[in-house]
């Protein structure tokens, strides 16, 4: 008498498959197969039990790891004195710096996908660079870069973008064609928030407030989450590294709540801290100030 066992897969709207749920995403569906043993003796619940031990394990740790359960063990930064590591030897390897935002993005994305042992952290001492980084791994010398097939590509939005694509784990990027759209609308928005917020903290003019705003009334265009498409998606990762900057700054240094009269924009930011994927990648609010006091102190 052949017996039968149920295989359980996720499959994503990007046609990526096995992927491991994500508790904040609802971009995944789950799909139930049949495999037939023949000529078997061994009970159902027995084969099951054999036959997918190592693979529940694995995807138990995949799942740990795309919920931000696993703590993971952060290398120093590499500088000038470091040398390489062995590029294009088959091993993928994201290039950061740990108090970049938009590296921060890419190393967000990497997290909430589960891929901690799939992507390794390479972290870059941008104060003193590696001269082998721009000779060997990327010729544009800034991070975040990702070497990947024997090829290294930049730009955190492509490659945030890039990695929810080509590699296993929930899904990050909506399939419902409104929410597709504004998605792409909200990317796009992105370099004129930042541009925006980071003019008045140089003192050429007020315009963060309008930025902020803007941002607010995004958060309220779908009401199945509390998130920019209602569920997590790309775009909260797209956003959040610069609110966690701007937020600590604005309200130390400027004496700006940007959570005043925006009920949204501070529902968003108490759900993302609960993001313990995203909180690894984080950087304790006093060290972001120092650095944009720095950044900006001729200017204040």
């Amino acid at each position: 008498m052949a017996s039968l066992k149920s295989k359980v897969s996720y499959s994503c709207s990007n046609n990526n498959t096995n992927s491991v749920p994500f508790y904040l995403s609802s971009f995944c569906k789950k799909v139930v197969t049949q495999i037939r043993f023949p000529n078997t003796t061994i009970s159902p619940p027995k084969l099951q039990l054999q036959a997918l031990g190592k693979a529940r394990a694995k995807v138990l740790l995949s799942a740990k790891m795309a919920a931000g359960t696993v703590n993971e063990v952060l290398p120093p930064p590499l500088d000038s004195s470091s040398e390489p590591p062995p590029v294009f030897d088959g091993t993928t390897r994201l290039y950061i710096s740990y108090t970049c935002p938009y590296a921060q993005r890419v190393w967000i994305t990497r997290n909430c996908k589960g891929l901690q042992d799939k992507i390794k952290l390479v972290p870059i001492d941008l104060q003193n660079r590696p001269a082998w980084y721009k000779e060997k791994v990327y010729s544009a010398n800034k991070v975040p870069s990702l070497e990947h097939n024997n090829e290294v590509k930049g730009e955190s939005l492509d490659l945030i973008k890039y990695i929810d694509s080509h590699f296993e784990g929930p899904c990050l990027f909506p399939y419902d064609p409104d929410k597709k759209e504004f998605a792409e609308e909200l990317l796009s928005y992105t370099d004129t928030f930042n541009k925006s917020v980071i003019s008045s903290f140089k003192g050429d003019g007020n315009e963060a407030g309008a930025a902020f705003d803007y941002i607010e009334t995004a958060l309220s265009r779908f009401g199945d989450g509390p998130f920019f498409l209602g569920q997590f998606s790309l775009v909260d990762i797209a956003y959040a590294p610069f609110i966690e900057r701007f937020q600590p700054f604005s309200l130390e240094v400027k004496k700006y709540d940007i959570i005043a009269g925006r009920p949204n924009l501070a529902a968003w930011i108490k759900e993302m801290d609960k993001n313990d994927a995203y909180k690894q990648t984080r950087r304790e609010p006093k060290e972001l100030v120092e650095i944009y006091k720095k950044r900006f102190t001729a200017q204040l």
